[in-house]
């Protein structure tokens, strides 16, 4: 079974999410970009209201949208997230330049780091390799351009199997997320990850990811992927 991940800006749309049956809560503000960040109070205090109710739900975080070099940032960043007591703390690592001296950073920070790949120009194999062998928690395959195009548009969906068997095979926990939405079951529904994410698709379609989630839309896609075995 596919568990659903809902991407939530305050504590009204958690409870919302929590209360229609996603299994994953992650706070982030898309108004501040792909993965941008919850003021760290604001995190504190969404986690201690969720934890109250719902004891054992899984919450991760993101700590904003940064270069692959701000290393001192990024560290700040994600200690300041974790010791909000989320679960998981998100980061996003685009390919290129700096992108695996990146990865083998976040691993050796005091925290649990699930890496974001932004695959917006298709999946990096040799990145999602490394971050499997690194022995992160989980791995987020992501897009960073909010443009209309989804994750499957941008990636080639063997390539992208292809890294998910071989994190698997290392016992690593693997998510989709990119702007995804019904076109696209079939195809989660085919890679059957752990996890799929979302936010633009559990909002009001007038009103696009940066609107206001409705539950409804939270409890339709978590039937659909309970159906995805």
């Amino acid at each position: 079974m596919t568990a659903l991940l809902a991407s939530v800006r305050s504590a009204d749309e958690a409870f919302d999410a929590a209360d229609a049956g996603a299994e994953l809560i992650d706070l982030k503000e898309p108004g501040a970009g792909a993965l941008g960040a919850v003021a760290i109070g604001d995190i504190a205090r969404i986690v201690g209201a969720l934890r109250a109710r719902y004891a054992v739900r899984p919450i991760s975080a993101t700590i904003g949208d940064l270069p692959n070099d701000a290393l001192d940032e990024m560290t700040a960043r994600v200690l300041d997230v974790a010791a909000t007591g989320v679960d998981y703390v998100k980061v996003g690592v685009s390919p290129g330049a700096g992108a695996f001296a990146c990865l083998r950073h976040l691993a050796s920070l005091p925290a649990a780091v699930v890496p974001v790949l932004l695959s917006d120009d298709g999946v990096d194999r040799e990145l999602a390799a490394l971050a499997a062998q690194l022995g992160f928690v989980g791995i987020v395959f992501d897009t960073a351009s909010k443009d209309g195009r989804t994750l499957f548009d941008c990636v080639d969906v063997g390539a992208l199997a292809s890294c998910i068997g071989d994190a698997r095979k290392r016992g690593t926990m693997i998510a989709v997320a990119g702007s995804l939405r019904w076109d696209d079951l079939d195809r989660i529904r085919l890679l059957a990850p752990d996890i799929a994410g979302f936010r633009g698709a559990l909002c009001d379609e007038r009103d696009g990811r940066t609107g206001r989630l409705d539950p409804l839309r939270v409890e339709k896609w978590v039937r659909a992927l309970h159906l995805a075995r």
